[in-house]
């Protein structure tokens, strides 16, 4: 009996999925110093949680889910200063009239697929108010989108409340889960599977040590646009298209992406609003272009929120200018390195109407940057 469960475990242990590698792993060079997670989470007090739904095939299938990131964590309810940006605006992102409009950001950030923001917005809303009984918290949330109608069902509103309240309850503060999962579930990029990538840096210098991290939602970009350390890995992969049912799809149209950066530098709005700016760098170093079709919408809180004063007023502290430029870089380093991470972390994935998205091979990869001395 023992010699049989031992093989049953043995069993067990090879047809287990092993852990996603990430792209500093595999050896591709990215500019910066990451924080120990290399994630959003390495900002103090952010927390992520993610809701995967896989199930069913044909015309039903869903290959979507949700992601929430919460900036203080799930017990707070205080607004932290935010701002947010846009590179083209084929996309949705709810609540941001307000956020421009305040310069706070009122609860969490939540991704999910394009059809289903509104019941996200709407449990995001519930959740708040069972949360926060009765003091108006989460009344305007921020929900993007991203289209993942390829692989999944989208009309078939497979996202319910309780999957974004899944989402919010499980948000912690470890390693987040990336590539297909969430609301990255049914993503690519670059024709290539992706989804939810993740990764952070520190920053020195004056008013610092602080740290900057970014979580994508990756959905966007053509394959001969693809860029990764300088060398165009779409051209030397160009095979491994997209199949619709058997045949090989060359569709132009593009998809989107978007951006999360989390922050603990003392920062007002307006500065806030200067990082996000900075997302479409890494965009353009991975060679993407912002295309006509694409909504590639950032969003970028603090965590440092400014302190309650005698006579009502609010005490606020912030980075000048001058030292600004360091957390730029930072972003626009931990936003190129989170996309490959969503490229490197997702699989193969076959969904509606046996539609399949491959993943980016990583010995390929490996050899087109060693091809061009890259990698070693």
């Amino acid at each position: 009996m023992r010699r049989a469960a031992s093989i049953a475990i043995l069993l067990l242990m090879l047809s287990a999925p092993a852990a996603a590698e990430r792209a500093r792993e595999l050896g591709i060079p990215f500019a910066g110093t990451p924080g120990p997670l290399n994630a959003i989470t390495d900002v103090p007090g952010v927390r992520v949680g993610h809701a995967t739904l896989i199930h069913g095939q044909g015309g039903d299938a869903a290959r979507t889910g949700v992601t929430a990131i919460l900036p203080l964590g799930p017990d707070s309810d205080t607004p932290v200063p935010a701002a947010g940006a846009v590179l083209n605006g084929n996309g949705d992102m709810t609540g941001t009239q307000w956020l421009a409009e305040s310069g706070f950001l009122e609860g969490p950030v939540v991704l999910t697929n394009t059809h289903s923001v509104g019941v996200a917005r709407d449990a995001v809303v519930a959740w708040g108010q069972r949360h926060f009984p009765g003091t108006g918290a989460y009344s305007l949330p921020v929900v993007a989108e991203t289209w993942d109608g390829y692989l999944n069902a989208i009309n078939a509103f497979h996202v319910r409340p309780e999957h974004v309240w899944q989402a919010l309850d499980s948000a912690s503060g470890g390693p987040p889960a990336e590539g297909s999962v969430g609301g990255g579930t049914g993503m690519m990029a670059y024709r290539f599977k992706a989804g939810i990538g993740t990764s952070s840096r520190l920053v020195a210098g004056p008013g610092c040590p602080c740290t900057v991290g970014v979580l994508v939602q990756a959905n966007y970009g053509q394959r001969d646009q693809l860029v990764i350390a300088g060398v165009a890995v779409g051209r030397e992969i160009p095979d491994l298209m997209p199949t619709r049912g058997q045949e090989a799809q060359t569709d132009r149209r593009d998809g989107s992406i978007v951006a999360v950066i989390a922050t603990d530098a003392p920062l007002l709005p307006h500065q806030l609003g200067r990082l996000a700016r900075r997302v479409p760098i890494a965009i353009g170093r991975l060679g993407g272009i912002g295309a006509n079709s694409s909504g590639d919408l950032f969003v970028a809180f603090s965590t440092r929120v400014p302190q309650a004063w005698a006579g009502g007023t609010q005490a606020w502290s912030t980075l000048p200018n001058d030292a600004l430029d360091p957390l730029f870089s930072a972003v626009a380093d931990a936003t190129e390195e989170a996309i490959v991470n969503a490229l490197v972390a997702a699989d193969d994935m076959t969904g509606v109407d046996g539609n399949t998205v491959y993943a980016l091979p990583e010995r390929r990869l490996l050899a087109a940057l060693r091809k061009w001395g890259r990698v070693r």
